[in-house]
């Protein structure tokens, strides 16, 4: 929840130049997650297909009584491609459940968008040692309802949330063990072959000095960029540090 409409489109045109003229790599696709008052109007002023729009949420339902929501076909109209879903905040602040989050990937898809699923772990759950049994249980309540067809058309974002916006980012040993852990519980249900074809991103503080380093790692596929998304300069960096 960042930037005025003035802001917010100098932003995107700063990142949007930026990306056409600097992104070389092939693979790489830029997606932005711009607040629901922008999308429309931002959705005209990216001219690339190195870019696309993404929300930062939805609601389940397609229309209805449900004022002050806005539903995936909404969405879609406006010209997203991409909704963030199941993120650390909505959870905390929201009270998101799993199923509750479910029910959000199944809308998504049935529109032929793309769900950006998150999950993660607190500190405390971590110095308990628990977080991949939290984490997998994440994927299994909220995902493995799905068709391995379907399960591929669903990006996966590890969000580590004792690194969001602290500073402190997961080391990418500690980023790489997660991620295979997440790619192996995939596997288990629906096979290696599937669970390789899934992107896994990871959320935790990436920056311009950590994010060759976290994308170099085997299972790390991606960002879920937070602050420095905020920097045109920072994120055009994060999107040029995949290894070629």
């Amino acid at each position: 929840m960042n930037k005025t409409f003035e802001e917010g489109q100098i932003l995107l045109s700063e990142v949007v130049n930026m990306v056409k003229d600097e992104l070389t790599h092939p693979n790489v696709q830029v997606v932005l997650g711009v607040p629901f008052p922008y999308l429309s109007s931002f959705s005209k002023l990216i001219d690339t297909p190195k870019v696309a729009l993404a929300a930062q949420n939805c609601y389940p339902k397609a229309s209805g009584a449900y004022t002050g929501e806005v539903s995936v076909p909404m969405l879609k109209s406006a010209g997203v491609t991409y909704i963030i879903i199941g993120h650390s905040e909505r959870r905390e602040y929201f009270g998101e459940s799993d199923a509750f989050i479910a029910e959000k990937v199944d809308a998504i898809l049935a529109e032929g968008l793309t769900p950006i699923f998150c999950c993660g772990e607190t500190l405390a759950q971590r110095e308990a040692g628990i977080h991949f049994d939290f984490v997998t249980g994440q994927l299994t309540n909220s995902l493995f309802h799905l068709s391995a067809e379907a399960l591929q058309k669903v990006v996966i974002a590890y969000e580590p949330i004792w690194a969001i916006g602290t500073g402190v980012t997961a080391s990418s040993a500690q980023a790489q063990e997660m991620h295979k852990v997440l790619r192996d519980h995939l596997a288990s249900k629906y096979g290696q072959a599937v669970a390789n074809e899934i992107s896994i991103l990871y959320g935790g503080s990436v920056g311009a000095g950590n994010a060759v380093e976290l994308f170099s790692q085997p299972d790390v596929d991606g960002g879920l960029v937070g602050g420095a998304s905020l920097k045109s300069r920072d994120f055009t960096h994060i999107s040029k540090s995949f290894p070629a």
